[in-house]
């Protein structure tokens, strides 16, 4: 669809003729993400009659993180309160209390009416043969760290696929949504505070596509780290170009670490997988490497306390007696678990002596600002899921309460942002007039930016050290932006969008002198060598 915008007063001195550009899009909606909180949105926005462009750099399905969430989507079941109150608990009572009220009263109505009656998931049951059942009861709900009852729903350990290939599949038949896959949002289209659109790269060739309202639902930030359970690409691109736009970003500095992704039996974490937590809400229980179990003796709730406390605690196991494993032996593990079972195989592990585990970074609570609308502070601009901001997780994240958030804020950033027409304007014009860079440049200054944080803004922060940090990453940035003057490539717009999330990362740790949930303070200093 093409169309005109135009201000309270009529007038929009950024509009430009369509002529200008020898190639360009219009949508009214455009989507920047493929997990389930951008899906949500394109359903959302679908649903109240608008155009939707969905543009992610994944190649379908494997590149967007919610293909990869294993526990499962936390439900309210009949009760609401009890949920809230174990979320705001989880984030130390830092999560907004009105963004948790939108998320726990709408969670059962979502669930039931985008992934039972319209995609048609089906989640585990407690037995029950047939049809998907009716009654509450014969689900099979999941408990996990720092609930107090279960409520989660699931698909054996696999249920980011089960949710994520049906929306996809869905969205694909019809006709008002349109999916780019193996396109990177490169950077927004903004004027005077309001955002038209973003340039989108394919295949080497950026094209303008303009928009009456933009999406962000780009995912997390596991490319910062060396150990993630993020899927590659995860380069914060969403709150980089957000706040290279001028948009407000919030709680930057709450990295949420996994307590239990597969580690190798030396110690490597380069290819981790997670453990799911909701092996540890059937039974299992954590060990060191002297046989001890050990978590009783940090948490009253041992095993499923908050995952910040759980992954410091892995991490003092690891580096006192050389090692920490997941003990299965007190449930059926295969039965229980046959993907996790079967990935475990895959890597040679014997999971009946135990699996090597350790924390690895695995979802951001800050972002983009947003509402409950998910509006930015920027006209026109949404973000959903991991990129966003609503308050609802705090400094700290309730397990499966991701893929619930992305869903609620998903279809109501949707439905808000179906409201606008396109307007054709002045686009930022990208130069690449200068040499290609070398083939290992990209991979040396990731390189480079992950040791930084990993030193110094990983699980423990020293106030000192996230100074030095600042300053090695500043100059990274400068490096970085010196080649984006002149060269377009989107290896080095990654890595810009990386340094500029690091930075804000970094930052919002160094101003914020009080330990709560994922932001832990020590006094001990890193060792040098970041720069």
């Amino acid at each position: 669809m093409s169309g005109t915008d135009t201000d309270a007063d009529g007038d929009n001195p950024a509009e430009t003729e369509l002529e200008d550009y020898d190639d360009y899009r219009t949508t009214d909606v455009l989507v920047v993400g493929s997990g389930i909180a951008g899906l949500a949105a394109a359903l959302g926005a679908a649903r109240e009659g608008a155009d939707v462009t969905v543009a992610t750099k994944a190649t379908r399905p494997e590149g967007a993180s919610s293909w990869w969430a294993q526990g499962g989507i936390a439900v309210s079941r009949d009760d609401p309160a009890q949920f809230k109150t174990d979320i705001l608990t989880a984030s130390a009572d830092t999560a907004d209390p009105d963004a948790v009220d939108v998320l726990v009263e709408e969670a059962n109505d979502a669930v039931q009416d985008v992934l039972v009656d319209t995609l048609g998931v089906e989640f585990d049951t407690s037995g029950t043969e047939g049809d998907a059942p009716d009654a509450d009861d014969e689900w099979d709900f999941g408990r996990e760290a720092a609930h107090d009852e279960p409520r989660i729903l699931h698909v054996d350990a696999s249920t980011g696929k089960a949710i994520h290939i049906p929306f996809l599949n869905y969205l694909d038949d019809r006709e008002d949504v349109t999916i780019l896959d193996d396109t990177a949002v490169l950077e927004l289209v903004s004027h005077e505070g309001r955002v038209h659109g973003a340039l989108l790269e394919q295949e080497g060739e950026v094209t303008p596509t303009f928009a009456g309202a933009t999406v962000l639902a780009t995912g997390g930030i596991g490319d910062l780290y060396p150990r993630s359970t993020n899927p590659d690409g995860s380069t914060g691109d969403g709150i980089a170009m957000a706040a290279l736009a001028g948009a407000d970003v919030e709680d930057m500095e709450y990295v949420q670490f996994h307590p239990t992704a597969f580690v190798g039996e030396d110690g490597d974490t380069d290819e981790p997988f997670l453990v799911s937590e909701a092996v540890r809400g059937e039974g299992a229980r954590l060990v060191n490497g002297e046989g001890e179990r050990f978590m009783p003796d940090y948490h009253e709730d041992a095993e499923l306390g908050p995952r910040d406390v759980v992954a410091r605690a892995v991490q003092t196991e690891r580096e006192a007696t050389g090692e920490v494993r997941l003990d299965v032996s007190p449930l059926d593990f295969a039965g229980e678990f046959p993907d996790l079972a079967e990935k475990c195989e895959e890597r040679g592990v014997d999971w009946e002596a135990g699996i090597p585990v350790g924390p690895a970074e695995h979802f951001l609570c800050g972002g983009v600002d947003v509402d409950t609308r998910g509006r930015a502070s920027l006209d026109r601009l949404y973000a959903v899921g991991e990129c966003s901001r609503t308050g609802v997780h705090g400094a700290n994240r309730l397990a499966s309460t991701s893929l619930l958030e992305g869903l609620v804020w998903g279809l109501r950033a949707g439905e808000d942002a179906a409201d606008f027409e396109p307007a054709v304007v002045e686009a930022p014009e990208l130069l690449d007039r200068d040499p290609a860079l070398p083939e290992n440049f990209a991979r040396e200054k990731f390189h480079r930016l992950r040791r930084v944080m990993d030193e110094y803004v990983g699980l423990r922060r020293d106030p000192d050290e996230l100074g030095r940090a600042q300053a090695v990453l500043r100059r990274l940035k400068g490096e970085v932006d010196a080649y984006v003057r002149t060269r377009t490539a989107r290896s080095l717009y990654e890595l810009r969008h990386a340094s500029v999330t690091a930075l804000l990362v970094t930052r919002a740790a160094a101003e914020n002198d009080e330990s709560v949930g994922t932001h832990n303070l020590v006094e001990e200093p890193a060792t040098p060598g970041a720069d």
